[in-house]
C-alpha cells in the first residue's frame, strides 16, 4: 500500500500478514466522523484469515521466543525512530480516521514513541532468577518464558498508543502477536505493522485483522480466542464487551488483561487552586471530545468554592473550545445521539447546563459542542452512565467523606484526580478511593510507560506498562536440581 499520507476513496487497507500486505476479496467502507463520508475501504478478514494469521504467528514464534534481547532492542529502537519520521503521515491517518485533534495526536504520538524506547531500555533486563531453597544440596532456577500466540484487540478511540501497546509488550517477551484493530480506524493498525515490519521484525512475529461491523465481529473474534492455538488475550475497550470477551475466554481457561470503561471524578477541595482545578477538568473532559476511557465523567467540588469554579471553568472552557469554533468529533453518529440522550434526561429532571443551551451544544450528526451539568443527581442516567464524549456532570459535596463516597459509587475504577494545596489531604483521599490510578493537581487522563496502568472493579484486571505490564506476558517455570 505505500505510506500515502492522503484520503484516498479508492484506497483498500490490506491486512498484514506473514510480512505480507493481503487483500481479501472483501471490503468494507471507513467513514471519516470529520466528513461524514467514506474516506477509504479496508481488507475484511474471514475466519479463515483469522486462522492463517494465528498459524503464522505460530511459526515465527519458535524463532522469535529464541531471539537475543539486543535484537528485540534495535528493533523496537528502530521502529521509534520510524515513527518519527511518519509522523506527518501518522497524523493526517488519525485524523481522519478518528477527527482526533492535534493536541491530542501529539500526545499520544510522544507516548508512542517513548513506549518503545521504554521497553527496548527493559528488554536486556527481563531475566529469571535463581532463589535459594529450603531442601539442602539443591538448587534452583525460575525461568521467564513468554506465552507463545496471543491476539491483542485495540480501540480506535487512540489507535496510535493503544494498539502499538497491544502489540509491542507482548512481542518483548518473545510472544507472537495477532493484532486485531478496530474497523473504525483499520489503516492506522495497517501502519503499526508497517513500521515493525520496516524495523526489522520477522515476518509472521505481528499480523494484523480487521473486519466488517456486525456479525463479522462476533465470527472473527470468537475464532481468534478459541483458537487452541491462542494463549493469552488482551483487551481494551468497552466494558460490555470486555465481558463478552472474558466470558468466551474464561470459557477455554485463557488469561485475559483488560482496560474497560472508566466513569473518573476529579475532586476539588476547599483550598483546591481554582483555576489551575478548572482547566484540568476541562481539558480531563474535553480532550479527544471526552472520548478517551479515563475522561473526567464527574466533577465533585465542595460546595464553599462551586460557583467561583463553575465560573473559572465555563470561561476556561470557552477559550480552550469556544462555543463557535471547531466542532468536537465523535466517532460515530450513535456516540453522539448517546450523548444527546444522556443530556437530554438529565435536564428534563432538573439538571442545569452552565456552557450553553441543549440547542447551542448541538453540533451536527458526527459533532457536538461540549456540555457540563450542575446540579446533577443519582435518578439522572448520567449520573452512573459512562457518556464517552464531551459531556461532564457537576456535583457539590461538604465533607471529604461525601466526595469519596459519590467518586467510588460507580461500577468502574480507572482514575480519579484530586485537586488541593495540601499534599497530606491529597493522599488520605487518594488510599481511599477505588481506582487504578489517582492523579493529584492533574487531570484523571494520564498514561504513560513509567507508570503500571489499569483499573479495578468492572475497569478491568491486570497491568500495562513497566515490569507489572511485562510480567503479564510471561510464565514462569521453576527448575530445581540435587548438586
Amino acid at each position: 500500500m505505500g505510506d500515502s499520507n492522503t484520503s484516498n476513496a479508492d484506497l483498500v487497507v490490506p491486512l498484514w500478514l506473514d510480512g505480507k500486505e493481503i487483500e481479501t476479496g472483501q471490503t468494507f467502507d471507513v467513514v471519516s466522523p470529520t466528513t461524514a463520508e467514506t474516506c477509504h475501504w479496508a481488507a475484511a478478514a474471514t475466519e479463515e484469515n483469522a486462522e492463517a494469521a494465528i498459524q503464522s504467528c505460530r511459526r515465527a514464534f519458535s524463532t522469535w521466543s529464541q531471539a537475543k534481547p539486543t535484537t528485540r532492542r534495535d528493533i523496537f529502537l528502530r521502529a521509534a525512530s520510524h515513527f518519527e519520521r511518519r509522523k506527518a503521515e501518522l497524523w493526517d491517518i488519525l485524523h481522519l480516521e478518528t477527527g482526533v485533534d492535534r493536541r491530542f495526536f501529539e500526545a499520544t504520538f510522544a507516548g508512542a514513541v517513548d513506549m518503545c524506547k521504554d521497553i527496548a531500555g527493559r528488554v536486556s533486563y527481563m531475566n529469571g532468577k535463581a532463589p535459594i531453597i529450603d531442601d539442602a544440596g539443591s538448587s534452583a532456577l525460575v525461568f521467564r518464558v513468554p506465552y507463545g500466540v496471543v491476539i491483542g484487540i485495540a480501540p480506535w478511540n487512540a489507535p496510535l498508543v493503544l494498539g502499538l501497546r497491544a502489540c509491542l509488550q507482548p512481542l518483548a517477551c518473545g510472544n507472537t502477536v495477532v493484532l486485531k484493530g478496530s474497523e473504525l480506524s483499520p489503516r492506522i493498525f495497517w501502519a503499526i505493522a508497517s513500521i515493525f515490519q520496516e524495523s526489522g521484525l520477522p515476518p509472521g512475529c505481528l499480523n494484523t485483522i480487521y473486519h466488517r461491523p456486525g456479525a463479522d465481529a462476533i465470527r472473527i473474534t470468537n475464532c481468534l480466542i478459541t483458537s487452541p492455538h491462542v494463549r493469552k488475550i488482551n483487551f481494551t475497550g468497552s466494558t460490555a464487551v470486555g465481558s463478552a470477551i472474558a466470558s468466551l475466554a474464561g470459557k477455554h481457561l485463557k488469561p485475559v488483561v483488560m482496560e474497560l470503561g472508566g466513569k473518573a471524578s476529579a475532586i476539588i477541595c476547599n483550598d483546591a487552586d481554582v483555576e489551575q482545578a478548572a482547566k484540568q477538568c476541562v481539558l480531563g473532559a474535553f480532550l479527544n471530545s471526552g472520548q478517551i476511557c479515563m475522561s473526567t465523567e464527574r466533577i465533585l467540588v465542595h460546595k464553599s468554592v462551586a460557583a467561583g469554579f463553575q465560573a473559572e471553568f465555563s470561561a476556561v472552557t470557552g477559550a480552550i473550545f469556544p462555543n463557535h469554533g471547531q466542532p468536537l468529533y465523535l466517532a460515530t453518529k450513535a456516540a453522539v445521539q448517546r450523548n444527546y440522550r444522556l443530556v437530554d434526561d438529565a435536564l428534563t429532571k432538573g439538571a442545569q447546563s452552565i456552557l450553553a443551551s441543549p440547542n447551542n451544544a448541538r453540533g451536527n450528526n458526527t459533532s457536538v459542542r461540549p456540555v457540563a451539568l450542575a446540579s446533577v443527581s443519582q435518578e439522572m442516567e448520567i449520573y452512573a452512565t459512562e457518556s464517552f464524549g464531551p459531556s461532564v456532570s457537576i456535583i457539590e459535596y461538604e465533607e471529604d467523606a461525601d466526595a469519596i463516597s459519590i467518586a467510588n459509587d460507580t461500577e468502574c475504577g480507572l482514575t480519579a484526580a484530586v485537586f488541593t494545596k495540601n499534599l497530606q489531604r491529597g493522599l488520605r483521599i487518594a488510599k481511599l478511593l477505588e481506582t487504578g490510578a489517582v492523579h493529584i493537581n492533574s487531570m484523571t487522563p494520564h498514561d504513560e510507560s513509567a507508570l503500571p496502568h489499569g483499573g479495578v472493579k468492572k475497569s478491568g484486571w491486570g497491568r500495562f506498562n513497566t515490569e507489572e505490564g511485562l510480567n503479564e506476558w510471561f510464565q514462569t517455570k521453576s527448575v530445581t536440581w540435587k548438586d
